[in-house]
């Protein structure tokens, strides 16, 4: 079962009606399974994620976290231990060889497990939730027409979520709407991160001529993520919290909450001009 980005279980399904109706039949259901990320030896966090592109994470991870800012700083990673009494490599630990073999400090390790849903549990102090950004934030115009358009871009390239009904997917496009790479995981911010792991991967960061879109709720950690990255504009299929708006505000990244069909709501950055604008 290691290793899978979904499994099948006998599930029975059951309809209220005039009748009621009950069936049982083999179901997909999403993956999920724990990700230990060492750097050095030293465990930085556990986070439960669905497999796949896990080099990608883990360069994604480090990356939002501040630890790394290009493929240079890292010297090696592979699977390691994580065995089995039968002796299969689980796949589930992943150690990490920072080319500068500098020791963290326990304030940047998660000493919790981060579960799927959350992506900063576990840090230690509200401070260290703040990371400081190492690219200008690009001012991109927010044009609706590409906007429309982009959650069901992402749809359509969800395979897993076909599946199962139950996965989130993280894309980055350009500007003119156009994929470059997406990715799904059970975690939005694990999603987030392959996909900026594989933009830093692929020379691609900072992403300032891209567009972040999710199809998650736009929660702070993902404004902090796409801020670390470079991204000048992070849409969300769902509502934003609170603080998500005061940072994309802050940091002068457009965010865009609800977009689904013909409308959603702008909750930073401008509108482009209705000149400029191309349906």
């Amino acid at each position: 079962m290691a290793g899978r980005k979904n499994s099948t279980f006998a599930v029975t399904k059951v309809r209220l009606g005039e009748d009621l109706y009950i069936d049982t039949r083999a179901d997909t259901v999403a993956g999920e399974e724990p990700l230990e990320i060492r750097v050095g030896g030293q465990t930085v966090t556990t986070t439960m994620r669905t497999p796949g592109h896990d080099i990608e994470l883990a360069h994604g991870f480090l990356h939002s976290e501040g630890h790394i800012a290009s493929l240079n700083d890292v010297s090696e990673v592979r699977y390691c231990a994580g065995s089995t009494v039968d002796g299969i490599n689980t796949y589930n630990l992943l150690d990490v060889d920072l080319a500068k073999k500098n020791v963290l400090d326990l304030s940047d390790l998660r000493l919790t497990t981060t579960t799927s849903a959350c992506g900063v549990c576990g840090t230690s102090s509200i401070e260290a939730l703040t990371k400081q950004t190492r690219y200008p934030i690009p001012q991109v115009p927010v044009d609706p027409y590409v906007v429309a358009k982009l959650p069901e871009a992402l749809r359509a390239e969800q395979k897993q979520f076909k599946k199962t009904g139950g996965i989130h997917a993280a894309g980055a496009f350009t500007l003119a709407g156009e994929p470059v790479v997406i990715r799904e995981d059970i975690g939005r911010h694990n999603a987030a991160d392959k996909v900026i792991g594989h933009l830093l991967l692929e020379d691609r960061l900072p992403a300032d001529d891209l567009i972040l879109v999710m199809s998650s709720r736009a929660s702070f950690e993902l404004v902090q993520k796409a801020a670390m990255a470079g991204f000048g504009m992070l849409i969300a299929v769902s509502a934003a919290s609170s603080l998500a708006v005061e940072t994309a505000r802050e940091t002068g990244m457009a965010l865009v909450g609800f977009a689904r069909g013909d409308r959603f709501n702008l909750y930073s950055g401008e509108l482009v001009s209705s000149e400029t604008t191309t349906s």
